[in-house]
Formats: structure tokens, C-alpha cells, sequence
């Protein structure tokens, strides 16, 4: 090494020396390759930082004193999380019996390998019998219904009764039967198909598309007086590379085909949680197996933790027994179903069983079941038709 490059690079550690220990962190895997003269080393040091990258502005975590423009922000629903199931790790909060056997345990029970001859119609014919046409008679088979003293969803009510359940956050009167009725059947824990395909077809197929839109907002943290419109819209799902769906997409109002799903009810905003008056009906379109449905909520009530680029929290409800039912079915074939230890005719008995709303004027009984949608949003733009023009008559 030759006397002035040994001076050149002492004269550059000197000038180092007064830098903040991080920046000399930074420089060290330059200084040692150095070669010839400080100004090719400063030239050095300078081309490997500027190649790191720049970070950028992450979306804010809180919509802090926030207002969107306009005053209005729309949310599309991308993911049903669960029919409102609060799980533990061992499941012996709410499952302490464990869970329900499914259709092929059930099959087994009923016909067992015992040597005795049976026909298909005394056997596979009569149990899809009883899935299609069900009945309210007592069940053959043990059914565990979840409980505890906690759950997901809101008081819908306004009563706390023996029946209700708590929320995490200290929320008394939570209205959720469907909770026990789905909650120790495997198909409805995390650990089965169901939120794995239902959010599959929530973003593929079109008929699935919902969007909420929130208008007269001053602020997403706080704001007494805002209106929800619900919508079923037109637009495919804006996903991301990594395969998450990404805000800043548009929905476009189908105000046609949809007009049936459109509805609006006065909410409010609190500490960026928002929570509406109940809706009258809230329909959920639910298009797995190419056989449309819908769940139908009624007297329904949104309560969303809101940000800027995304939202979540639960749709709850009263919701149809008999189009629940139905959705269920056209959905999930006895095979799929079995996967998860589903079975239809047990749930059918218990939803019966457990519906606490909406009764039959003729009959007395309960037609729909407290219950939530456990669900995540991202923000899109909301895209209205045009008023049509139309010529007047002179």
C-alpha cells in the first residue's frame, strides 16, 4: 500500500469517527475493499447508500381525525372469517364434550358392519331423504352444542338474558345461537374447509360481490351521524402479488339485477368503531356450487372496526333458518360435508331447537336464529349508475 493511500484512508477513518455509530455500521463493508484515494472511497460509500431502498409510507394503523373525501368510503367484502365462532386453542371452553360426529360417523352408527343385509333406499337413500326433508324429531345421534360464557356478535335485542353471551370487550347481551348450534362442528372451526372455500368463492364468483358505503362522514374516528348503504356490485376483486386483495379498486352499484340487495340504515362512529341501527333485512348472496342462495339477516346490524384501507368486524342478525339451511345444502354436497363432520339433518334439528326470533304467526315458532358473520373488508371505490335521461313529453 502505497504512503498516500494509506494517508487518504486515515484521513477518511478520521472524518468517520464524528459520524453516528449506525451510519458506521452502515459503512463498514465499503471502508474494508478500499482502494486508491479518499474520493474514490467517499464515491464508493455514497453509490451503496443511495442503492438501499427508500421505505414507504405505510397506510396509517388508526384513522386518525381521518375524514375520506367527499365524506363517503366504501368496503367489499373479500373474506367470510366464520359464522361468528369464538375459538380457543384446546377447544375446552366451548367444545368441553368435544365435537359432533359427521355423516360418515353417523352412517356407521346407524348401519353398522354387522352382516345384516340393507338396501340402498333403507339406507343411503333414507339418510339424504332426511337432509332434503327434515324434520324436528328428536335426534338418533348426541349433537354438543358449543358454550361458555363468551362470543362474537352484538346485542340485537337489547336484553341480557341466561341465554346471551359476553363479548371479549366487556359487551353484555350478545345475541348468538348460531354459535351453539355450528360452533363443535368441525366444517365451522378454523381447522375446517369452509373458510378456506367460502372465501374462495367470495372472491371468485361474481354473484358473491357485497359492498358497504358509509356517507356524511367528518371523521372515521368519530362522527355521530353517518348513513351505511349496502350494495351488491359488479367488480372482480383487486388482488395483490402476494395474493391479498388491496385497496383502491371501484365497485360499480348494480342497480338492476341488484336492486332487491340494496338498502341503507343511520349508523355512527366511535373511537373507529361503527356500529348502525338495525337494517331491516340484510340479503347475503351466497353462490358456491353453481346453485345460488341467500342468507337473509334480519333486523341486522353492522359493528366494524374502520380504517382508511380496510375494515372488519361482524354482520349480525336474525338470520333465516330455512334459507341458512338451504345455502348449507346447495353448498356442500353430504361428500364435501363429511369432510368437516357436518351433518345436515343434526344441524337442521338443532337450528330449530335454538332459533330465538322472528316466530311463526300460525305456529308460535322461532323462523330465524340470532347469529353473526365474522368479516373482513377492504376499501374500494363505489361507483353509482348514471340517472338515466329520459325525454319529456312537451
Amino acid at each position: 500500500m502505497t504512503t498516500s493511500t494509506r494517508a487518504a484512508k486515515a484521513s477518511f477513518t478520521l472524518r468517520s469517527l464524528g459520524s453516528h455509530c449506525a451510519a458506521l455500521a452502515l459503512l463498514l463493508p465499503v471502508l474494508l475493499p478500499v482502494q486508491g484515494n479518499a474520493a474514490e472511497a467517499g464515491s464508493s460509500v455514497k453509490s451503496e447508500h443511495s442503492a438501499l431502498p427508500t421505505p414507504k409510507a405505510a397506510p396509517p394503523a388508526v384513522a386518525k381525525d381521518w375524514a375520506p373525501p367527499d365524506g363517503k368510503i366504501g368496503y367489499v367484502l373479500w373474506h367470510e372469517v366464520s359464522w361468528g365462532l369464538r375459538e380457543t386453542a384446546d377447544h375446552k371452553e366451548e367444545c368441553p364434550n368435544g365435537f359432533n360426529i359427521g355423516p360418515r360417523e353417523q352412517f356407521a352408527e346407524e348401519f353398522p358392519n354387522d352382516g345384516k343385509k340393507r338396501t340402498l333406499l333403507e339406507t343411503q337413500l333414507k339418510r339424504e331423504a332426511e337432509i332434503w326433508m327434515p324434520d324436528t324429531s328428536p335426534d338418533k345421534f348426541p349433537f354438543y352444542e358449543a358454550t361458555g360464557k363468551y362470543a362474537i356478535g352484538v346485542d340485537l335485542d337489547g336484553k341480557t338474558t341466561p341465554e346471551d353471551f359476553e363479548s371479549d370487550d366487556g359487551r353484555k347481551g350478545i345475541d348468538n345461537q348460531l354459535f351453539r348450534v355450528v360452533g363443535c362442528v368441525r366444517n365451522y372451526r378454523q381447522e375446517g374447509e369452509l373458510g378456506i372455500i367460502t372465501t374462495k368463492w367470495r372472491a371468485q364468483k361474481a354473484f358473491n360481490r357485497v359492498t358497504f358505503e358509509i356517507t356524511g362522514v367528518d371523521s372515521l374516528t368519530n362522527d355521530p351521524d353517518v348513513t351505511v348503504s349496502y350494495y351488491r356490485t359488479l367488480d372482480t376483486l383487486l388482488a395483490g402479488p402476494t395474493g391479498n386483495f388491496v385497496p383502491g379498486g371501484s365497485q360499480r352499484v348494480d342497480a338492476r339485477w341488484g336492486k332487491r340487495f340494496i338498502i341503507s340504515a343511520k349508523g355512527k362512529i366511535v373511537d373507529g368503531v361503527l356500529t348502525t341501527e338495525p337494517f331491516k333485512e340484510v340479503q347475503v348472496p351466497e353462490d358456491g356450487m353453481g346453485d345460488p342462495a341467500i342468507n337473509i339477516f334480519k333486523s341486522a346490524q353492522l359493528r366494524l372496526k374502520l380504517k382508511p384501507d380496510s375494515a372488519e368486524g361482524v354482520l349480525a342478525g336474525y338470520i333465516d333458518v330455512e334459507q341458512w339451511y338451504y345455502a348449507m345444502n346447495t353448498a356442500w354436497a353430504t361428500h364435501h360435508a363429511a369432510y368437516g363432520q357436518a351433518s345436515a339433518a343434526s344441524i337442521y334439528k338443532a337450528l330449530r331447537r335454538l332459533a330465538d326470533g322472528y316466530p311463526d304467526p300460525k305456529t308460535g315458532e322461532n323462523t330465524a336464529i340470532s347469529g353473526a358473520m365474522d368479516i373482513k373488508l377492504v376499501q374500494a371505490y363505489v361507483l353509482h349508475p348514471e340517472t338515466e335521461k329520459v325525454a319529456k313529453t312537451p
